[in-house]
């Protein structure tokens, strides 16, 4: 169930996108994801559809790890296609009785709100997995750094933001582990209605919040044997510079979103 999910892992490469620098991807993604809520047209969401699998390609990433990274996300999508179909309204009555009506615009509006979630989860996984932990670490501090001087910790921060990411998969693991040990004993997780199923979820939450609590020791732990005292005096094994490769491709891609959000494609 929880298999294969993409978020938070890294995924080593020597790809161009894996060799930008993070601070670079980290504008990439944000460029990408405001220019996503901008468009709003089927050739605007394909030309981003497209651009997001070359870049998928490019990266070398393993597209059926992309594609198990989006289980996750099924109930949302069923949900808020769902939600589109019965309550947009506007264009051609497909479906009528008595109050209930089922309408074009619902439809579609539902299908560009669920292509849209996937294009964003799968920019997001884009991230994690061409960037390893410690590179994206540095980089949201360098970003955040600015904030320094009003008294923002910019180092705590992104080393929360990087172990919050990080152990979105530990803990779906988790998660599938205590899983398959309660169906041995007998649990059923598969069978009854959408209220039934949400239920016997409840079970696996106390052990889940254990398990966490007790990964979170361990971590705790280990940074504190290897002496890790926050980011004050910190040195770099690997300092990242921005070059002009790095500056080119984010002015290009830049003008390309500004170009499709002009035109309204």
């Amino acid at each position: 169930m929880f298999k294969g999910v993409a978020i938070g892992q890294y995924y080593p490469g020597d790809s161009f996108f894996h060799r930008l620098e993070p601070r670079i991807k980290i504008g990439l993604v944000t460029i990408y994801v405001i220019s996503l809520f901008l468009l709003d047209s089927f050739w605007g969401y394909l030309i981003m559809t497209v651009f997001t699998l070359t870049v998928i390609i490019a990266s070398r990433l393993p597209f059926k790890l992309m594609l198990r990274g989006l289980k996750p996300l099924y109930f949302i999508l069923a949900f808020t296609l769902l939600l589109h179909i019965f309550f947009t309204k506007g264009g051609t009555v497909l479906f009528q009785w008595k109050k209930i009506s089922i309408e074009s615009a619902g439809i579609i509006s539902g299908l560009m709100m669920a292509w849209r979630l996937i294009l964003l989860v799968m920019t997001s996984s884009l991230l994690t997995l061409t960037t390893s932990p410690i590179a994206l670490t540095d980089a949201i501090e360098g970003l955040l750094s600015p904030l320094k001087p009003i008294g923002v910790p910019a180092h705590e921060l992104a080393m929360m933001m990087t172990i919050a990411l990080r152990f979105i998969p530990t803990l779906l693991e988790e998660a599938e582990k205590i899983m398959k040990a309660q169906m041995a004993r007998g649990a059923d997780f598969e069978s009854g209605n959408l209220i039934q199923r949400a239920k016997s979820m409840i079970p696996l939450l106390v052990p889940l919040f254990i398990s966490s609590f007790r990964r979170a020791d361990d971590l705790a732990l280990a940074m504190e044997a290897r002496c890790y005292r926050g980011g004050k005096g910190r040195t770099r094994m690997k300092v990242h510079k921005v070059t002009g490769k790095d500056w080119l491709t984010l002015g290009g891609f830049v003008g390309t979103m500004a170009v499709l959000v002009w035109l309204g494609i």
